[in-house]
């Protein structure tokens, strides 16, 4: 009341209220001035969800504010950041933020195989989430160098994006994507002939359970949408008599805390773990099913991967030695039912098969295609012919006819008949069966500049064919042309070989032998084929043998000298 007193004594009710407005200005500037010059002393605000945070050791991290639920929402679910943990409390912080990025150098042609949202470095998209755990320091590959990086936020966008600086900042892990409901994206990728999984982190190989375990945090875990995955690690998945030969095994995430198998072995190098079941002991499917696409999924690390089998057999690893030494510098390891745990800091599991088409690479999904693969079978066997003969008018060289033979079934049995009516022809004949030795039949078909055969598993090895050279199939009697064209026209055709073919009719089929002219057999051989492919097999495949009928088959030997003169 006393100093009501002397104000209004002193002051006008006026000048009373003009000197409260700047009083309260005066409070203000004095407010402001205090946060501004201790503003760097003050800890972070409560609304302040995410933040910047630098560690013991000066690394810079992006950490989620635990006093709110608030996320970074992305198109197609997807952060990118660069960072590395120094601490297991660390790893929870950071465990519900995306980080991703590639520090193995040989697996930078890879990425442009997977199709998804995420950016690795500035390289191509990839199709997987890969996940890291700080329990234990295996790395990758040999690459130990880190790039330059600094967080920046790029809020037009949407997401975090690693852009280069002049600041050295410690090289970067993987840890676990989230979507944008806050759930870890598949760690395991559903393709149309195959299932694979592709991981990196703390990765244990269990060949005695058959088990793949990734360590992870139990935040991970909690936050993950699956935390187990049973995959049969073979790319021919639809095919239900196949899958069944092919072992079963289980990718599972473990946290830290829980039993996990102590590592026997830390390997420095990616791995990748494969099927050699299924129908692997035929010629046609040991390609399509496994040498093509394990083709796709290793070449990326230029040799430094180290391959798994399961299901594997001697007789398989030894057909096929010079392809597996050509895409892994590493002995082939057989994991099935060792005791040891193999420790690794990459694991694929399963082969990438982006084709549905057999012996097909789709080249919009993979970096390669057929004709790189059949490059890389020229390069690995040393085969010296790269182009098919071109006849020139008046020129004395005659091409070279390759007739496959065959023993137990579909086999000519007139082959003398056939060469003969080559040579007169002008071509230089070679018959021979395919067997166990891929490498010393692979030198023999490259040699050759037209190939035939009847339908079967020993046509698979015209990928050893030069370019431009002709292939001869002959189509057996009973209604085979669907396969035919499946199996070897449509693949030959990709890889730049020209296609003719010869159907059998009946009277050159030794089943006219076996049955009554009227059989079923032989008047409606669909009939057979709507009882399944088993009965199928048994006749038309099994049971029959061919007599070409050289004056009929003349126009085809004269249409493949016609290809080579152009």
């Amino acid at each position: 009341m006393m100093y009501e007193t002397v104000l209004a004594r002193s002051f006008s009710k006026h000048e009373q209220k003009r000197l409260g407005y700047w009083g309260l200005l005066a409070c203000l500037f004095i407010v402001l001035s205090f946060f501004t010059i201790f503003k760097p002393y003050l800890g972070p605000l409560p609304v302040l969800n995410l933040r910047l945070s630098m560690g013991e050791d000066d690394k810079l991290h992006l950490s989620n504010d635990t006093t709110s639920s608030w996320m970074i929402a992305r198109e197609d679910s997807s952060l990118i950041v660069n960072d590395k943990r120094s601490s297991q409390e660390e790893a929870e912080i950071m465990s519900k933020t995306s980080i991703v990025k590639d520090t193995d150098r040989t697996h930078e042609g890879a990425e442009s195989i997977m199709n998804s949202s995420s950016i690795v470095n500035g390289t191509s998209k990839s199709q997987e989430v890969f996940r890291e755990s700080s329990t234990r320091n295996v790395k990758a590959n040999d690459s130990t160098s880190s790039s330059p990086q600094i967080v920046e936020e790029i809020t037009s966008n949407n997401y975090f994006m690693v852009n280069n600086t002049d600041i050295s900042l410690p090289k970067a892990t993987d840890a676990d994507a989230v979507t944008k409901n806050n759930k870890m994206e598949p760690l395991c990728t559903i393709m149309g002939r195959s299932d694979f999984c592709e991981m990196k982190g703390d990765i244990r190989i269990d060949g005695n359970s058959f088990t793949v375990f990734i360590v992870s945090s139990e935040t991970d875990i909690l936050a993950a949408k699956n935390t187990s995955w049973r995959i049969r690690p073979y790319a021919r998945k639809g095919d239900q008599t196949a899958m069944d030969r092919v072992r079963e095994w289980t990718v599972k995430l473990v946290a830290g805390g829980s039993y996990i198998p102590e590592c026997s072995l830390n390997h420095s190098v990616p791995g990748i773990l494969f099927s050699a079941g299924g129908y692997s002991g035929n010629h046609f499917h040991a390609f399509t099913d496994i040498i093509v696409p394990l083709f796709s999924t290793a070449r990326p690390y230029n040799g430094e991967v180290q391959f798994l089998i399961t299901n594997g057999w001697s007789g398989w690893i030894a057909k096929f030695r010079t392809i597996l030494k050509a895409l892994s510098r590493y002995q082939l390891m057989n994991i099935d039912n060792i005791k040891d745990i193999h420790c690794f800091g990459s694991m694929t599991v399963g082969l990438k098969r982006e084709s549905y088409k057999e012996l097909g690479i789709d080249p919009s999904k993979s970096p390669y295609s057929i004709k790189d693969f059949r490059q890389f079978l020229r390069s690995s066997y040393n085969l010296k012919k790269t182009r098919a003969i071109k006849i020139m008018d008046g020129t004395k060289r005659r091409p070279r006819l390759l007739i496959i033979s065959r023993k137990r079934s579909r086999a000519f049995t007139n082959v003398g008949d056939i060469a003969t009516l080559a040579k007169k022809l002008g071509y230089r004949v070679v018959v021979a069966e395919p067997d166990a030795d891929l490498s010393g039949f692979s030198q023999i078909i490259n040699s050759c500049d037209v190939v035939m055969g009847v339908h079967g598993a020993g046509l698979t090895n015209i990928v050893f064919l030069p370019e431009n050279a002709v292939f001869i199939q002959v189509i057996p009697f009973g209604g085979a042309e669907w396969l035919s064209r499946t199996f070897f026209e449509e693949p030959a055709k990709a890889m730049n070989i020209r296609y003719l073919d010869y159907k059998i009719r009946v009277e050159e089929s030794s089943l006219l032998q076996q049955y009554p002219a009227d059989h079923v057999i032989l008047r409606d051989p669909s009939v057979i084929g709507k009882q399944g492919w088993l009965a199928f097999r048994s006749i038309y495949f099994q049971k029959q043998n061919v007599t070409i009928d050289v004056n009929r088959f003349r126009p085809t030997l004269v249409k493949a000298l016609e290809l080579l003169h152009q």
